[in-house]
This record gives C-alpha cells, structure tokens and sequence, in this order.
C-alpha cells in the first residue's frame, strides 16, 4: 500500500441518543480505493464528513498527512486537498452549469471570469460533459446532474494546489437506472486514471454493481464499528456471515432487518 494519508483512531460519534460510530479506527492510503458498505443508518456518510472536516467526532483522532487536525475544515490550512460528492447532486438551481462548478473560484479567487470559464470547461471535459456550461440543472438528466457535481469537486485552483488529493462519493449512482449507474462507476475509475484528477478515494455506496466496479479494498460497517475488511475478491469466497448476508440480500443473519 502506499503511504497512509487519512488515519482515523477511535472515532466515536453520537446524535441524541443514537451511538453512530464507536471506535472507529480506520487508514485509508494513497492511490487506494475504498469502499465503505454496510445498511442504511450505520455511520457510513458519517464518516465522509468527519473525513472531509465538515463534522467534529465526539471522541478519537483524525490525522491527515500525519499531522492532527484540530477543528473542522476551513479552521486551518491542511496539507491535503479534499473534495467530495454528495449523493444528491447538491447543485444550485438558479445557477448555470459553468457557475455551479467554478463557484468555489468566482467567489473566493482572484482569476478573471474568462480563466475560471477555462477551468470549469476542462473540468466538464474530464466528465464527459463538453458545451453544458450554459445550461441550468434543470435541463440536465439525473446522471448529468450527478456528473457536474463530479466536475465541481476535481476543480482545480492554479493559484493554490490543484486538484484534490482524495475524493469522497457518498452514494454516488443513487437513484439512477442500471446503465446510466455504469457510466458514472466508468467515470470515477476514469477520473482515478486521469493524469489531473484524483488518485485517491473513498465511496460509500449500497449497490454490488458499484462496489465490485470501483473499490480495491472494501470495509464492511455495522453497529458504529469496522466489522469486515476485505478485497473485491474477498466478497464471493469470504465466509464472514455479515458479508454473506449483506452480499445475497437475506433478511436473515446478524445484521438486523430495520423495523424489525
């Protein structure tokens, strides 16, 4: 593996009376990819945010490039690039393509219009989404959507360190029919490969066809806890009852069927 570059060490976090994560140790390295699965309610898009710095652990540890981080994003400057994906494309409605992508830089840079229009187009570009600067959400299909907002996260700042390091993607082909589901898997492979887009990054998702298509390493997380870890390969010999479970869709297991 390469170098760790987000380490996590007893990560606990609560909302109300509901444990979400318990401990929680967790390293995720350079040029890896991983899959985070598990049922709906398990801490998973927790996790992503506590990553990202856009949400404070109750308790633990979070070491990026070796150093702590103290506070959230934004409290300091960190010696790595972040971005993330949301599993609903999060866009602004009443902004077009190219101002919901380069939005970050017209607000907080000091490049011309003209520039920041160059970034966003090489950005659509990587998505495979040349010339829909000028449309609004609306106008595009849910996969469309999806790929702005992957757009939107690898921009680049030439001015500060360039495309993120680690990208997150919570739940990224959500919604979507099985086809265009293997075009947004494709594209984060692809974006992985490309020579300016990010080689490191971390997924949650649900579904097989994603897990077995865009993740090397794989953490299985249920009850606040890391329960399994295991490769791709790993899922169709493992006999980790949960993994079974999980990967067959029974109702019956350790893994507790909710509203049961």
């Amino acid at each position: 593996m390469g170098e760790p570059i987000i380490e996590l060490k007893g990560i606990t976090k609560s909302f109300g009376q509901s444990l979400i994560l318990d401990g929680v140790d967790l390293t995720i390295y350079r040029g890896e990819a991983l899959a985070i699965i598990g049922p709906s309610g398990t801490g998973k898009s927790t996790i992503l945010r506590i990553i990202a710095g856009l949400l404070a652990p109750d308790a633990g540890e979070v070491y990026v490039m070796g150093q702590r981080r103290e506070g959230l994003a934004g409290d300091y400057e960190e010696p790595l690039g972040i971005g993330m994906v949301f599993q609903q494309a999060a866009l602004f409605d009443s902004l077009t393509v190219d101002e919901n992508v380069g939005f970050l830089l017209y607000q907080h840079s000091n490049l011309s219009a003209a520039r920041i229009r160059q970034l966003v187009d090489h950005s659509l570009e990587l998505v495979g989404l040349p010339g829909v600067g000028d449309r609004y959400p609306a106008q595009l299909s849910g996969g469309m959507r999806k790929r702005v907002s992957f757009a939107r996260a690898i921009m680049s700042n030439p001015d500060d360190e360039g495309a993120p390091d680690l990208l997150l993607y919570d739940e990224p082909t959500a919604g979507l029919d099985p086809i265009a589901s293997t075009v947004i898997e494709d594209l984060i492979r692809s974006l992985q490969a490309a020579n300016d887009g990010c080689g490191t990054y971390i997924i949650v998702t649900h579904q097989d066809s994603t897990i077995r298509r865009t993740a090397d390493r794989i953490v299985l997380l249920y009850q606040g806890k890391v329960q399994w870890e295991g490769t791709v390969n790993d899922i169709d010999t493992s006999d980790h009852p949960m993994v079974r479970q999980f990967f067959s869709g029974s109702i019956e297991g350790p893994i507790q069927v909710v509203g049961e």
